[in-house]
């Protein structure tokens, strides 16, 4: 039961919402891109990617000074259905949907260095 309660924590934060839609458009992200595009400072992020990681909705790989992150899907029954539900529903609000646009913009533009 707590893993579950942590699981719905987690996804009671708009900011961690969005980093998850980020997540569900890019099969990998790195932090800074991350920062960037929500436009938030370094340690409000890893605090964020800190809850979804504990949560287990999201893992993380070390390349260098950098830190990418993915969904972390087959690990979890709940987390692989949550995550499909999520995909499938998160943004199909008018905020939601312009949110998502802006989002999709971001991601295009290049690369963090």
């Amino acid at each position: 039961m707590n893993q579950t309660a942590d699981i719905f924590k987690a996804l009671a934060h708009h900011t961690r919402l969005q980093i998850l839609f980020l997540l569900l458009q890019e099969e990998e992200v790195c932090v800074c891109r991350i920062v960037a595009i929500l436009e938030l400072p370094q340690s409000t992020a890893s605090r964020h990617l800190g809850t979804l990681k504990n949560a287990g909705l999201i893992a993380d790989r070390r390349d260098g000074t950098w830190v990418h992150y993915s969904l972390a899907r087959g690990h979890s029954i709940i987390v692989d259905q949550l995550l499909e539900t999520l995909g499938e529903h998160l943004w199909q609000t008018v905020e939601g949907a312009e949110q998502q646009q802006t989002l999709l913009r971001a991601l295009q533009k290049k690369d963090c260095a």
